[in-house]
């Protein structure tokens, strides 16, 4: 009932598709590892994509203040960690992903994420809309 599969660097034995329900009664749990909002895995995307990042550049990069319990939410979670500190005034901290991350999206590398701009050629991402904070009307309500 396994795969086994590469991500993040190793090799991780994963259920089949066929037989999750299955094993997900038999143990009880039916809950994801993670659960995300919408904002959270924004936020992702874009530690993702740009680390390391600080939590200004986050908040300038949306036009929206990303609060310290955000990003400590992600950070509980595993999946991102401070990365080194910025050559900005202040020194703040920044943030990069962790292997939680590759694991919980099934990347084998950041390579793995799909490229930027295909994904606004397929009309999935506007980066002018994401740069005016558009891209959520509601993204200060998250967590």
């Amino acid at each position: 009932p396994y795969d086994l599969v590469a991500v993040a660097g190793g090799w991780k034995h994963l259920t089949r598709p066929a037989y999750a329900d299955a094993i997900r009664s038999a143990v009880g749990g039916n809950e994801r590892a993670v659960d995300l909002t919408q904002s959270e895995v924004l936020v992702l995307m874009c530690i993702g994509y740009f680390q390391p990042i600080t939590r200004a550049e986050l908040s300038s990069f949306f036009g929206k203040e990303i609060s310290r319990d955000f990003i400590g939410h992600l950070r509980g979670a595993g999946l991102i960690a401070s990365g080194p500190r910025s050559p900005t005034p202040g020194a703040p901290y920044t943030y990069v992903t962790t292997k939680e991350f590759l694991l919980e999206f099934g990347l084998d590398t950041l390579r793995d994420l799909p490229d930027f701009e295909a994904l606004e050629d397929a009309g999935l991402l506007s980066k002018e809309k994401l740069l005016a904070g558009d891209i959520m009307p509601d993204f200060s309500a998250g967590r």
